[in-house]
């Protein structure tokens, strides 16, 4: 049987930082949860804030719940995850009624939860919301 040359250890801390250095890219792209945007956005009623905070006509984006909350003409309100349909990232900038994935570029119309530019090809998942005693509130059984 030949000997096989054993691999030095420059050889072994070399492979070694790069497997990490490769994951970076990985969990940059993918959705939170393997896959799955549900554990990013409310699993239960939130408690979003005053009613007022969304006027006629506009927006408001909740970071700390990755939840947008707009309000048409007619005072009605609407509730969308902010969890990019594209590759799970939570979006984070909201320029009067347009999302904007800060990953890929996307851009989700706030109103709608409509695409307006691509990549994502899928609208934002819409979520419940009410208000109950002056308060909006999203999410499951909202």
């Amino acid at each position: 049987m030949p000997a096989r040359p054993s691999a030095s250890r420059r050889t072994v801390l070399r492979g070694a930082a790069v497997v990490p250095a490769a994951g970076l890219g990985l969990a940059a792209c993918s959705a939170p949860g393997n896959g799955s945007s549900a554990a990013a956005t409310p699993t239960a009623p939130v408690d979003l804030g005053a009613e007022s905070e969304v006027a006629k006509g506009g927006a408001k984006l909740y970071r700390d719940h990755n939840v947008v909350v707009s309000r048409d003409g007619n005072g009605a309100l609407k509730a969308y995850s902010t969890i990019c349909t594209h590759a799970g990232c939570a979006i984070n900038k909201l320029q009067g009624t347009t999302l904007i994935c800060p990953c890929h570029g996307s851009e989700f119309d706030a109103v709608t939860g409509k695409v307006v530019q691509a990549p994502a090809t899928e609208p934002l998942t819409e979520l419940p919301v009410k208000a109950s005693k002056g308060r909006i509130v999203a999410g499951p059984d909202a």
